[in-house]
């Protein structure tokens, strides 16, 4: 039976009807699937209509007869009505054997049952009356509990999304995986889900919703799941599913819509067979606020068990772990996440007060403690902050996210970054890489920083085989497929990195770190007219940040512009009376010219202070000419790994 419709009264000429994949304009007779149009017209228009406005009610051929075919119109009304309904079948790709929409009842008529959801304008929406099925006594609710109500579309979300999915009776799950025949699901990627609320203030949770789904998901070591960035990219994508799953490479996709009405929420969600574009399962949802966040020890399980994955008793046990009851608490972390996401200065400290506010709320959210801890590693990577004040930090809030809970991957490789660019321990930076890949084999970014240790480990193979590993997961990220081109940088394959590196910047042309790092390649080429207008393109998109400006003044010192460098060096220099530089930017600045003693001492304060780029004196081909001098031998062989 399909799920009531909302009803209003007031404005029937805007009525829009949304089902499944499909928008249905009432008063245009428009049927479009994923924002394109569909083509439709005549009597199916008319039947679909009549379907939508009584979803889950009989519409017997009588009432068809007697609204389309009235007295005194002659025509043969059994051939029209079933070629009326054979037509818009065929629309909606539907089958009158195993119906997804349209059910036939014999001798009898039809019936709509796929849920539907029937929408004015979005602001309309909001305030129209609602049926006592989605929203009991919403009228009169205090103001606390809108507040309340508006922090938890993500967490509802997180939970409701898949249970939806596989909720149900015993015939239902059977149903559910009779359509699994086109092949298994092996891989999944979960796409932004489509905030409807017409708030832009709710956008951070909607995406905490995917993001909280997605993470469950990533913990399943027999399923492939897309990475976040991966699944961003496709937020206002007008692709049809199909290509979208094939350029993702993905078996399925998860796709929905967030609305808030009330003291509820409704999911409205999609599980879709990538390769015939065919619905496996889909439906509306909604609890009560208060009853959300105690769903989420059943949620993953189900969805595992919808697509046939079978879980491990570890796997099963992490699935059902509730990381906050605390709805304050959760609305906080996903305002964190939100802005961590965004990776600049300004939004790194943001997400920093966010997590804060989370701990608060909930002093035993290890997820809000990592996050945390997660802002300091780029903080500090960047130049942003001193590495002195930035990693201890960093250290101690990883901790003391494990102590909380143990099994979790991202803290793992937190921890495992920590250990290696601060203490400098390579046996236990690459043990706490091994056991966050073991944990969640799906985390993107664990296997991208893991094949960052290799780089310096000096095993260029196993390193480009595990970035590779993270572009499979997250396979439209900017800096993967950026950091994809620096594994063979440092393996001196110059033309190969230069090429990933163009790829990457053909998904994202303003992500600064490519062009610093395309300049870089470029550089050691001899190529200083390009390399150059690289750094200068990074300078720019970043502001002026210290890290890109020493890497132009070293290119225009190698070129032999020896006047901008010195201008560069200068600019610098003041930046640095108002603002934390790192010695290692400062000393490429004096290598690029030429002046070594300099640059060594400024390198050897770098190590002494434990800046991570310094990590990199071993494999850096910017280095390469000093590597004869017994004074950098010595700074290199600080950072070496064991022989």
């Amino acid at each position: 039976m399909a799920s009531a419709v909302i009803q209003t009264e007031s404005n029937r000429s805007g009525r829009v009807f949304r089902f499944g994949l499909f928008e249905f304009r009432a008063e245009t007779g428009e049927l479009r699937k994923r924002g394109i149009p569909i083509k439709l017209g005549g009597q199916p228009v008319n039947v679909l209509a009549m379907l939508l406005e009584r979803p889950g009610e009989v519409i017997t051929r009588e009432d068809l007869q007697e609204r389309l075919w009235p007295k005194g119109t002659y025509v043969d009304f059994e051939h029209s009505i079933n070629a009326a309904v054979k037509r818009l079948r065929h629309a909606l790709s539907d089958s009158a054997d195993s119906p997804r929409f349209i059910e036939t009842i014999a001798r009898t008529g039809y019936r709509f049952i796929a849920p539907v959801s029937l929408h004015l304008d979005e602001a309309a929406f909001l305030t129209a009356a609602v049926t006592p099925t989605l929203c009991d006594g919403a009228a009169g609710k205090t103001e606390a509990r809108r507040r309340q109500f508006r922090m938890l579309p993500a967490a509802v979300g997180s939970l409701a999304l898949a249970a939806i999915i596989v909720s149900g009776s015993a015939a239902l799950r059977d149903r559910f995986r009779s359509h699994l025949s086109p092949g298994p699901i092996r891989s999944v990627a979960v796409l932004p889900l489509t905030n409807v609320s017409g708030d832009p203030e709710q956008e951070y949770l909607v995406e905490g919703i995917a993001d909280a789904l997605r993470q469950d998901l990533q913990t399943i070591s027999a399923l492939r799941v897309i990475s976040r960035a991966s699944s961003m990219y496709y937020r206002e994508s007008r692709k049809p599913l199909p290509e979208i799953a094939r350029l993702m490479n993905v078996d399925a996709i998860v796709e929905g819509s967030v609305l808030p009405a009330g003291d509820r929420v409704r999911i409205n969600v999609e599980l879709v067979q990538a390769g015939n574009d065919s619905r496996l399962w889909g439906g509306s949802y909604d609890r009560r606020i208060e009853d959300v966040l105690t769903l989420q020890s059943e949620v993953a399980q189900r969805i595992a068990d919808g697509i046939r994955v079978t879980l491990t008793g570890p796997e099963r046990a992490r699935l059902t772990r509730i990381h906050t009851a605390n709805p304050d608490a959760y609305l906080a972390y996903s305002k964190g996440r939100f802005f961590w996401n965004k990776r600049t200065d300004a939004d790194l400290k943001t997400a920093i007060v966010y997590f804060q506010q989370a701990i608060e709320k909930d002093p035993k959210y290890a997820l809000a403690y990592d996050g945390v801890a997660d802002c300091w590693a780029p903080l500090a990577w960047y130049g942003y902050v001193p590495p002195g004040d930035a990693l201890p930090r960093m250290k101690a809030t990883v901790l003391k996210a494990l102590a909380l809970d143990a099994s979790l991957a991202e803290a793992h490789t937190t921890l495992a970054f920590v250990t290696f660019y601060y203490d400098r321990d390579w046996a236990n930076a690459e043990r706490e890489f091994r056991r966050a890949i073991d944990l969640n084999p799906n985390y993107a970014n664990g296997h991208h920083w893991y094949a960052e240790f290799l780089t310096l480990a000096r095993r260029d193979g196993e390193a480009i085989a595990e970035s590779e590993r993270a572009r499979e997961l997250d396979p439209l990220s900017a800096i993967i497929n950026t950091w994809v081109g620096s594994r063979y940088f440092f393996a001196r394959q110059y033309d190969r990195a230069i090429e990933q590196y163009r790829h990457a910047l053909q998904m994202d042309s303003a992500f600064v770190p490519g062009h610093l790092v395309l300049g870089h390649a470029l550089e050691q080429k001899g190529q200083y007219p390009e390399a150059i207008l690289e750094f200068e393109k990074a300078v720019r998109l970043s502001g002026g940040s210290p890290v890109y400006l020493a890497s132009l003044a070293h290119a225009y010192g190698a070129a032999g512009r020896q006047s901008e460098a010195r201008k560069t060096l200068d600019d610098l220099t003041k930046l640095s009376r108002r603002k934390y530089v790192s010695s290692y930017d400062l000393a490429l600045v004096y290598l690029g010219s030429g002046a070594t003693d300099q640059a060594l001492q400024l390198l050897a304060r770098a190590v002494d202070e434990r800046c991570p780029r310094a990590m990199f004196l071993g494999v850096d081909p910017r280095f390469d000419n000093l590597r004869s001098d017994p004074r950098f031998k010595r700074l290199a062989l600080k950072v070496a790994p064991p022989s």
